[in-house]
């Protein structure tokens, strides 16, 4: 295979995401995928992705043999009405959603751009969390997240759409964003598991 094929094949994999069966278990809940989301959002070829065929950088738990371009996130501009905005959509069809360190350094690299050019940050959120296999660096990779929602706050808005089962990290930015909207039915956010505290 020479080097533009593999290229193409990488691209094909991103925008498979977790893979076919996934996919239609979110279309059987009731659930659009990443990529369907950014499309029906965005003005109609607007979309310009960044860092698609990024993968995360963990060797452990066997991660180093599930390898997906991308890593679950896609993150990007495109315009809305004409406006430009940034956004960035978890694909819960890989590792449930969970936030890699590549995945925040995807998500900080728009932040940074939308407060630079003054414009929106739109987050479709549907995730578990950080990713565990990668411990205590994904748990890094949303304090850099969330100080850029702080040092965003007031400056550009940011706008968190919680579609689907989220909790923990994945809760936590939406939370200290200017606007949150949650979808009827398939989506909820827990900021710790169901019955945590009743544990305290």
């Amino acid at each position: 295979m020479n080097r533009l094929d593999e290229l193409r094949r990488r691209h094909e994999a991103a925008e498979q995401g977790g893979g076919p069966d996934r996919r239609a278990r979110q279309h059987k809940e009731g659930k659009l995928s990443a990529r369907e989301r950014i499309e029906l959002l965005l003005d109609e070829n607007s979309f310009e992705e960044l860092d698609k065929l990024v993968t995360h950088r963990c060797r452990d738990f066997g991660m180093d043999e599930q390898v997906i371009p991308g890593d679950g996130f896609v993150t990007g501009y495109g315009r809305i009405d004409g406006r430009l905005v940034y956004v960035f959509a978890q694909d819960f069809t890989v590792f449930g959603g969970s936030l890699s360190e590549t995945n925040a350094q995807k998500i900080c690299k728009i932040m940074d751009l939308a407060l630079k050019t003054g414009s929106p940050v739109i987050g479709l959120n549907d995730s578990g969390g950080a990713r565990i296999q990668e411990g205590v660096v994904s748990l890094a990779g949303y304090a850099d997240i969330f100080l850029r929602n702080t040092l965003s706050s007031g400056v550009v808005p940011q706008i968190s759409a919680i579609m689907g089962p989220c909790a923990g990290g994945a809760v936590y930015s939406p939370a200290i964003t200017d606007f949150v909207f949650m979808v009827d039915r398939t989506s909820y956010s827990a900021a710790g598991f169901p019955g945590y505290f009743g544990v305290l």
